[in-house]
């Protein structure tokens, strides 16, 4: 790895290439003299440049070839040469195994000594190539390392990856893999880690006549993780998971809830622990609470990044802006209500007015909102919540989910005496929340009066754009999805082939489907007059509502998802 030292200013190569308008040289120069970052990643940092820029003036500058990563899968015999852990520490991406050497893209040439270890770690010459920083993490993030960590993992039960802190939080990283001499506690680990690079919301770790099943749930389907796990593993499993969350170890046949907390990649990743007894022992389910994703994933949380159709956006926008009611939403676990409840606090916050949260559990931090963890054991019901905020004098209240009748009794007394009041409710459509508080002992009259609408929500998955194609449907499948063939003649349908984009699914990420109530003049009186839901559907179509149904075939036919998903999602009217 010896150059020649007579090298070219990266500035000068950057202007040379195009990359930099010189008139921003003097700029660069002098946040030089008062930061610690070099000249290339201070004109990243500031936009002046892209990574890929960066890399291929380094590879000019120093002699090696640049490589494009972008759709680049790394070679799983290749990985099984390497330490589990190496490509993650060392932050670079194998490209192939030659006589000469391992040739190898980095990002950052300037770091002899971290390549000099590698060298060390790996006892054989590395073959330099530049990429761009973003495309190896991009190809790092993809986890086909960590795929091949819990493979081996779950073949020979050697595994590892927990650590207590000074603060009580559990401490995961891949550089622990093979320290740890304890099979369960690298088993439990390697999934955990394994389900974070599979975007999973959910662990299940299931028993019966085979052994251990353990399933992901990814855009709200399950899939299986691994081969089954011989079932004298699931009396450890289980125990390991009861110790991160602090549960009874001694006590297996009631149902036991806890939570604990990692820290993984320099992030904190809550998870919420339900252990549950069955005819083969102890289940568990691990909802994983990853903020900072949702952050991520959602930057500028607004109704658009939740792919609701713009007619809609604009009747919801309405709504959220309305001085003092109940804005509603409904719809069953996992379809994203709290998510729109998110993105509609985020568009009305302008600091002028309070708002405070009351939540089970606060699943995204949201800056200048009061925000309020509900602690059934503490006694800090939803309830006993809602009474302490309204003497906080809030303007505009969010209330998690309305689970019994005292605290929608509040919600709705708020929402009469002049405060914005956003909640939740388990209810299929629109129209059965009516019913739902009408059960819980609310007065219609009052619950029409504050109500200012009902937003029914559903999510679709989101067909993979790089590996989807079309299709043709024979006329009796479209009938039996409620479409008319002779209406679908021009309509292209796609599908999904399935991808190392999408982990061979088809899909990827999800998109919202809305249902929206507008509880106008007349629509109130029916309700109040207990009039027929198909009466009420008919004057809420002629409001403006979309249907559910409705709202996924326009999904189809706009080619961002399956036929096979909205009759999955949705039923046929």
């Amino acid at each position: 790895m010896t150059q020649n030292y007579k090298r070219k200013i990266i500035g000068d190569i950057l202007v040379d290439r195009g990359d930099l308008d010189p008139a921003k040289l003097p700029f660069v120069i002098d946040r030089l003299k008062t930061s610690r970052e070099r000249f290339g990643r201070i004109c990243v940092s500031e936009g002046l440049i892209t990574e890929e820029a960066l890399a291929k003036a380094l590879a000019e500058q120093f002699g090696f070839d640049y490589v494009d990563l972008k759709g680049f899968k790394m070679d799983e015999a290749l990985l099984g040469l390497l330490p589990p852990d190496a490509i993650y520490r060392y932050h670079f991406v194998p490209l192939a195994a030659q006589d000469d050497g391992l040739v190898v893209a980095i990002s950052d040439p300037t770091d002899v000594i971290r390549l000099d270890e590698l060298e060390l770690l790996l006892d054989r010459p590395l073959i330099i190539r530049l990429a761009a920083l973003t495309d190896i993490e991009a190809v790092l993030k993809k986890g086909e390392g960590t795929s091949r960590v819990l493979k081996g993992v779950s073949e020979d039960f050697m595994l590892q990856l927990v650590k207590e802190t000074d603060k009580g939080e559990e401490i995961l990283s891949v550089e622990k893999i093979s320290e740890d001499t304890s099979p369960i506690i690298k088993l439990v680990n390697s999934t955990i880690m394994d389900a974070l690079s599979k975007r999973a919301s959910d662990i299940h770790i299931e028993s019966n006549q085979d052994g251990v099943i353990v399933k992901y749930r990814i855009d709200g389907v399950l899939y299986k993780a691994m081969d089954p796990i011989d079932g004298h593993f699931q009396g450890p499993i289980i125990s390991r998971l009861k110790v991160m969350s602090e549960l009874d170890i001694s006590e297996r046949r009631i149902p036991q809830d806890g939570r604990f907390k990692v820290r993984f990649a320099d992030k904190a990743i809550d998870f919420r622990v339900s252990i549950m007894p069955s005819v083969f022992g102890e289940d568990a389910v691990i909802r994983i609470l990853d903020k900072e994703s949702i952050a991520s994933n959602l930057k500028g949380l607004t109704l658009e990044a939740l792919g609701v159709h713009d007619r809609e956006r604009k009747r919801i926008r309405k709504f959220i802006h309305e001085p003092y009611g109940m804005f509603l939403v409904t719809g069953p676990t996992g379809s994203g209500k709290t998510t729109t409840l998110y993105a509609a606090l985020s568009e009305i916050h302008t600091g002028e007015d309070k708002i405070i949260t009351i939540e089970d559990p606060v699943e995204y931090l949201l800056r200048g909102i009061v925000q309020i963890p509900v602690n059934e054991k503490k006694g800090l019901t939803f309830a006993r919540g809602l009474r302490s905020i309204l003497r906080h004098d809030p303007d505009k209240i969010m209330v998690g989910e309305i689970r019994d009748p005292e605290t929608a009794q509040i919600a709705v007394q708020s929402a009469l005496t002049g405060h914005l009041v956003f909640t939740t409710v388990h209810a299929n459509n629109a129209f059965d929340v009516l019913g739902r508080f009408i059960h819980m002992g609310i007065d219609p009259y009052n619950f029409v009066s504050c109500l200012n609408c009902v937003l029914a929500q559903r999510l679709v998955r989101k067909i993979c754009s790089k590996c989807k194609v079309p299709v043709s449907y024979a006329d009796e499948t479209l009938r039996e999805a409620g479409l008319d063939p002779e209406q679908c003649r021009d309509v292209t349908f796609y599908e999904a082939k399935g991808c190392d984009e999408c982990n061979n699914t088809g899909y990827r990420g999800r998109s919202a489907i809305v249902e929206l109530l507008d509880l106008n003049d007349e629509v109130r009186e029916l309700i109040v007059a207990k009039a027929p839901a198909a009466q009420l559907k008919k004057a809420a179509r002629e409001a403006g509502t979309v249907f559910l149904r409705d709202a996924a075939v326009e999904k189809a036919f706009a080619g961002e998802t399956t036929l096979r998903e909205i009759n999955r999602v949705t039923f046929v009217e």
